[in-house]
């Protein structure tokens, strides 16, 4: 009597598909995080470079509306000059007390502005009905 035989399969073994890797994804993820961060603006540009004055101490401010002065006189707000300038800041600082917001706006103007000019602005902010006005300085 023989011994049983075996018989040997020489067939590949079948394979079982490989998972997708997310590593890429993952990649490709932080890479648009790091665009939008870079490129995105999280407050608005200031129309124009302004030297605040400076003060001893001061008190921080919530987010309000802000009024630009230049050394040359010149009036900004957001992307607007002059009289638009104003009537849109005005027109701001109103929403923002209509939302209950009892901190008034606030003039950034620069440190080499003469101080005619500074009083013909409150004057015509006074006039626009804005009544109160903070003034932004650096501290000492």
């Amino acid at each position: 009597m023989q011994p049983p035989v075996k018989q040997m399969s020489f067939t590949p073994p079948v394979r079982r598909p490989r998972a997708e890797s997310i590593v890429p994804m993952i990649n490709v993820v932080f890479l648009l995080l790091i665009f939008f961060l870079m490129t995105s603006r999280l407050a608005p540009p200031e129309p124009f470079a302004v030297a605040p004055p400076t003060a001893p101490e001061g008190t921080e401010l919530p987010e309000m509306p802000v009024l630009y002065l230049s050394a040359a006189g010149e009036v900004g707000h957001e992307d607007q000059r002059g009289e638009a300038a104003i009537a849109a800041f005005v027109a701001a600082a109103g929403a923002r007390r209509g939302q209950g917001e009892d901190s008034p706006p606030r003039l950034r103007a620069d440190a080499g502005v003469e101080a005619a000019e500074l009083a013909r602005l409150l004057k015509a902010l006074t006039e626009a009905g804005l009544s109160e006005v903070a003034l932004v300085v650096a501290q000492q």
